[in-house]
């Protein structure tokens, strides 16, 4: 059996990329999520914050179903 390195080496290091920037897009969703409530809990308004966070999470959304589109094709 021969195994093909450099062929693991890439999916391993764009696997790494690609969590690493889910999360963090996941982990700015949660932080407008955050931020909106702050506002609300002290009688402002964050429809900027509500919008990005929501965005973020529909950017996630689309990268696991590319990911399972990807998977099953």
């Amino acid at each position: 059996m021969k195994i093909d390195w450099a062929a693991l080496g890439s999916v391993f290091g764009v696997s790494l990329v690609v969590t690493v920037a889910l999360v963090g897009l996941f982990t700015l969703g949660v932080s407008g999520l955050a931020r909106r409530e702050r506002a609300a809990a002290t009688g402002g308004s964050a429809p900027l914050a509500a919008t990005g966070a929501y965005a973020c999470f529909a950017a996630c959304a689309a990268a696991v179903a590319y990911g399972f589109y990807l998977i099953v094709a």
